[in-house]
């Protein structure tokens, strides 16, 4: 069996996505042969040499300039990244108080990365996620479920994305849930999903998670 090395990077900034919390089931939900680095500690971004990929759950996007061009070299000469959740909430930055401080526009390398961004989302509930593309590895086989989550609202353009999930929720638009694209060399997967226990211990969610890890790793 391929084992795969993930760097799995969050904050505990703000109470709503405590890393502390979170951490442990996004590393459960990957799947039992990806050895997963829990850090909150941003500078490891500056050398991703050790890893196959970065799953990403933070909320403020503020890095280094040597941080940023580690993670974003990394995924252009072929390493993996996975957007998880409230990695597309590109307008938020902490207030060091668990509060936070918007930005006007999104940060503009990560926007490059992901090809979309978080722009608001209304309350918790349980909503169907659609397979809108099954003739990708992440999503072949895998059939409509349900989820309680958090439901994103995101802004991308579609024709820079090949969309595999959307969200059908009664109140909202068919947002994407599931996207991936590439990135020079490297591959880049993007799951609306997370925000909640419930949702990272669904069994589908599970699956794409893991599906996904193997898929932008294998660049």
């Amino acid at each position: 069996m391929t084992r795969y090395d993930a760097l799995v990077i969050g904050e505990n900034s703000f109470p709503f996505h405590a890393f502390d919390e979170m951490g442990q089931h996004i590393a459960t939900a990957l799947g039992s042969d990806v050895d997963a680095t829990l850090t909150t500690e941003r500078e490891t971004l500056a050398d991703l040499s050790s890893y196959d990929c970065v799953v990403d759950y933070l909320t403020d996007s503020t890095l280094t300039d040597a941080e940023r061009d580690g993670l974003f070299s990394f995924v252009r000469n072929g390493g993996g990244y996975l957007g998880l959740h409230c990695a597309a909430d590109l307008t938020s930055m902490s207030d060091g108080s668990g509060g936070i401080e918007p930005r006007e526009e999104p940060f503009p390398a990560f926007r490059e990365l992901l090809g979309g961004h978080f722009i608001g989302h209304p309350e918790q509930s349980a909503f169907g996620v659609e397979i809108v593309d099954d003739e990708h590895p992440i999503t072949d086989g895998v059939g409509n479920f349900d989820v309680y989550d958090e439901p994103y609202r995101l802004t991308c353009d579609e024709r820079e994305l090949r969309v595999l999930a959307r969200m059908n929720h009664p109140e909202l638009e068919s947002y994407p849930v599931v996207w991936v694209r590439e990135y020079g060399s490297g591959r880049v997967c993007y799951v609306s999903l997370g925000h909640t226990v419930e949702s990272l211990e669904n069994d589908t969610v599970q699956q794409l998670l893991k599906r996904a890890v193997r898929w932008i790793s294998a660049a």
